[in-house]
C-alpha cells in the first residue's frame, strides 16, 4: 500500500505559496515614467521602473515566478537548498524569497560580478559560489544542486515556462493597463533586453494574445549570442564570452529565448549603454543599471526611424534595476577607462538625437 502525501510538507508548501502571493500583492505594480522628448514629435517614450521592487530589479518578478513554479510542481520542500546560476540581480531576488521561506540559497556567478550585487545577495542570506567564466555557470550550478540534494532553479530554462504570459498581473499586463489613459495607449514598440529571454517572451506572447499591433524589439549587448542567432536563425551560435552589461546578454542562446515573438533586434555597444544611463541620471535623476541604457539606445533609434517615416505613437522601455549597484563600475570613470571604453562619441550621438530627433550612425 502506497504512502499518502506528507501533510507537513503540503502544509508548508501552502504557506510558502501564500507568502509569495502576499509579496506579489504588496509589490505588484511599478511606476511608468514619461521620458522628456520634444512634444511636437508626437512620440512618447515611457520607462517602466522595475527598480522599485523590494529587491530593486525586474528579476523580483522572475524569482517569485520561478519559485512558485517549483513549489506547485512539488520540487521544493521545507529543507530544500535552492541553487541558481545568476550574474547578480536574479540571485538577489531569489535570496530574498529563500530567506522569506526559511530556505538555504546558493548562487553560482562570475568573479567579475559587481561588489554591490554580491553584498546584496549576502545581505539576504545567500551564499556565492564563484566561477571564472560565464559559460561555466549553469554546469557548476547543476553539479552543486546535485551535491547538496537541492533544486536548481535554472532561470535560463524556466523563465518562459514559469511566467503566466496571458496575464495574472505580469509585466506586460501591467504596462498595457497603465497606458490606458495616455495619448497613444497601445505602444507601437516595446523595447527590452534579453538575459533569459523570459521578458521578451512575455511581452511578445501577451501582445499577440490580446491582438495588439505592438512590436517587440530586443536590445543586445556586446558578447551576446542572441542577436546573431535571431538574424541567422542558427540557435547554436556561441560567443565564448559573457556580457559586461550585467543581467542581459549570454554567450549562448538560452532555452527561454523565443525568437519567433521578436520583431527586431539591435546590437548595442557597451560604451553606448553606459553613456545612455549617465544621460538618464542627469536629465531625469533616475539612476539605472547598464541594461536600461542598452534598451534606451535601441529605443532612441526606433523613435528616430518613426520620425523619419512621419509616424507618431508610444514606445516603452524598462528601467531594469537601480544604478547604486554599479557605483564602482558603470558610474566609475576609472572602471570605464580600464575597460578601454570611450563614452564621448556615444554621448554626443545621444545628445544630438534628443535635440534633433535624428540618430546619426
Amino acid at each position: 500500500m502506497g504512502h499518502g502525501p506528507d501533510r507537513t510538507a503540503t502544509t508548508w508548501c501552502a504557506e510558502a505559496i501564500r507568502l509569495l502571493q502576499a509579496d506579489a500583492t504588496r509589490s505588484a505594480d511599478t511606476h511608468l515614467h514619461l521620458f522628456p522628448l520634444a512634444p511636437e514629435w508626437g512620440i512618447d517614450l515611457y520607462l517602466k521602473d522595475e527598480s522599485v521592487h523590494p529587491t530593486g530589479s525586474l528579476k523580483h518578478r522572475l524569482a517569485r515566478s520561478l519559485i512558485l513554479y517549483a513549489l506547485v510542481n512539488g520540487r521544493i520542500g521545507p529543507e530544500t537548498t535552492l541553487v541558481e546560476a545568476s550574474s547578480g540581480s536574479t540571485a538577489v531576488s531569489e535570496a530574498y524569497f529563500a530567506r522569506m521561506l526559511g530556505l538555504d540559497f546558493v548562487t553560482v556567478l562570475p568573479r567579475t560580478t559587481s561588489r554591490e550585487k554580491i553584498e546584496l545577495i549576502e545581505f539576504y542570506g545567500g551564499r556565492c559560489h564563484f566561477v571564472d567564466r560565464a559559460p561555466e555557470m549553469s554546469g557548476a550550478a547543476e553539479r552543486l544542486a546535485a551535491e547538496v540534494g537541492g533544486y536548481f532553479l535554472d532561470q535560463f530554462t524556466n523563465a518562459e515556462r514559469a511566467t503566466d504570459w496571458r496575464g495574472n498581473n505580469n509585466i506586460a499586463e501591467s504596462v498595457f493597463g497603465q497606458m490606458a489613459e495616455e495619448r497613444h495607449p497601445i505602444p507601437a514598440w516595446i523595447v527590452v533586453g534579453a538575459g533569459t529571454g523570459g521578458t521578451s517572451a512575455t511581452f511578445g506572447r501577451y501582445a499577440r494574445y490580446r491582438r495588439h499591433p505592438t512590436r517587440i524589439a530586443v536590445a543586445d549587448p556586446e558578447g551576446s549570442a542572441f542577436a546573431e542567432a535571431w538574424r541567422s536563425g542558427d540557435m547554436t551560435v556561441t560567443t565564448g564570452r559573457g556580457s559586461r552589461i550585467e543581467g542581459i546578454g549570454r554567450p549562448r542562446v538560452e532555452p527561454s529565448f523565443v525568437p519567433t515573438v521578436i520583431d527586431e533586434m539591435f546590437s548595442v555597444p557597451d560604451a553606448a549603454s553606459i553613456a545612455a544611463i549617465r544621460m538618464l541620471r542627469e536629465r531625469t535623476t533616475h539612476w539605472a543599471g547598464g541594461s536600461t541604457g542598452t534598451s534606451l539606445v535601441a529605443a532612441f533609434q526606433i523613435i528616430a526611424r518613426m520620425r523619419e517615416r512621419g509616424q507618431t505613437g508610444s514606445v516603452v522601455a524598462l528601467i531594469c534595476d537601480g544604478g547604486a549597484r554599479y557605483a564602482h563600475t558603470y558610474y566609475s570613470d576609472d572602471w570605464v577607462r580600464e575597460q578601454g571604453m570611450d563614452l564621448r562619441p556615444h554621448r554626443e550621438r545621444i545628445d544630438a538625437f534628443l535635440v534633433t530627433g535624428r540618430w546619426r550612425d
